[in-house]
C-alpha cells in the first residue's frame, strides 16, 4: 500500500493526500496533484501551495512530520500549477545546496507522459524551436525564433489511437511550458490544455452510441493539461548513487486511455532506436 501524507487547507476546504514516491534521510519526493501549487505565488495568494501545506504541517508537528522528526523541507524540484506528478524536497538546507549545484552541472532526466490530439509522423522526433514568453499573454509562453531562448524536447510515440496519440516527453532544456509549447507547434496539442490549443477529452465524442441519463450534465474525462512527470533521474546529492523515482499514472488518464483503446483501438509503435 503506498503510504500517503494528509494535508488541508481549512480556509478553502481543501483536503489532499498526497503519495509518498520516495524517502530517506535527505530526500522526500511526492506524487503533487494537477491544480496544487508547488510554491506559494505573489500574484496567487488566495490559493494553497503544497509548500506551504507542507510547512503548516510542520509548524503543527501533524504526526507524519512528527514520525519524520522533520523541521525542514525545502522544494529542490517544482512543476507547473496544472501539472501533476513527481516533486522533490530536501530535509535540510544543506541538502538543498547540494541538489542545486548538481542541478546546475548535470541536469536531472525528466520523463513526462502527454496525451495529445492527432498522430505524429515519425514514433521518434525531437521540437527545437525557440521560446519567449507570450507578450500579449505573460503567463504563457510561445514560440519566438527571433527573441526566444534555444530550447529541445524529444518526444517518442507510446500509444496511438484514432486521433489521438500517447507520447514520452523528456525536455533537454527547461523553459517555461516547455513541452505544451512544443507540441502545439507540431500541430499536437496536448489533451485538455485550452491555453496551448487543447481540448477536453469527452466520452461523448469516443463512443457512437452514447446515451446521457436524463438530468445529468456530461462531464470530460479530462479537462485539464493532459501532461504528467513520470520519472526523474538523477544522482543522489550526497551518496551519489543514480535514483529513480516514479510516479504512477493518474486516474483520469488511465480513465481516458481504457476508453480510447475500447472505441479508438490502440497501436504500439515498433521499438527502434532512441537516439
Amino acid at each position: 500500500m503506498v503510504e500517503t501524507i494528509k494535508l488541508s487547507a481549512p480556509a478553502t476546504r481543501g483536503f489532499w493526500e498526497i503519495p509518498v514516491l520516495f524517502e530517506d534521510e535527505w530526500l522526500l519526493a511526492l506524487a503533487k496533484p494537477a491544480n496544487l501549487l508547488c510554491s506559494s505565488s505573489p500574484t496567487e495568494m488566495d490559493r494553497p501551495s503544497l509548500t506551504q501545506l507542507l510547512h503548516t504541517g510542520i509548524a503543527a508537528q501533524k504526526p507524519w512530520a512528527q514520525q519524520r522528526s522533520l523541521s525542514f523541507l525545502g522544494l529542490a524540484r517544482r512543476l507547473d500549477f496544472e501539472i501533476g506528478g513527481v516533486v522533490l524536497f530536501a530535509k535540510s538546507q544543506a541538502v538543498l545546496t547540494e541538489i542545486a549545484n548538481l542541478f546546475g552541472t548535470e541536469k536531472p532526466a525528466d520523463d513526462y507522459l502527454a496525451l495529445v490530439v492527432g498522430t505524429p509522423e515519425a514514433d521518434q522526433f525531437e521540437v527545437t524551436v525557440k521560446i519567449a514568453p507570450d507578450p500579449l499573454r505573460p503567463e504563457l509562453s510561445r514560440v519566438d525564433a527571433r527573441q526566444g531562448k534555444k530550447s529541445k524536447t524529444r518526444f517518442e510515440v507510446v500509444k496511438k489511437f484514432a486521433g489521438y496519440t500517447l507520447v514520452r516527453c523528456r525536455p533537454l532544456t527547461w523553459r517555461e511550458h516547455q513541452i505544451r509549447v512544443h507540441l502545439k507547434s507540431a500541430r499536437l496539442p496536448v489533451v485538455g490544455d485550452p491555453s496551448y490549443g487543447g481540448k477536453p477529452l469527452w466520452l461523448s465524442r469516443l463512443k457512437k452510441d452514447y446515451r446521457l441519463k436524463p438530468g445529468r450534465t456530461e462531464r470530460p474525462l479530462i479537462s485539464q493539461p493532459a501532461l504528467y512527470s513520470t520519472q526523474l533521474h538523477l544522482s543522489h546529492p550526497v551518496t551519489q548513487q543514480p535514483l529513480l523515482v516514479t510516479a504512477p499514472q493518474p486516474k483520469d488518464l488511465r480513465v481516458a486511455l481504457r476508453y480510447l483503446r475500447e472505441f479508438r483501438g490502440s497501436q504500439t509503435p515498433c521499438p527502434g532506436p532512441t537516439g
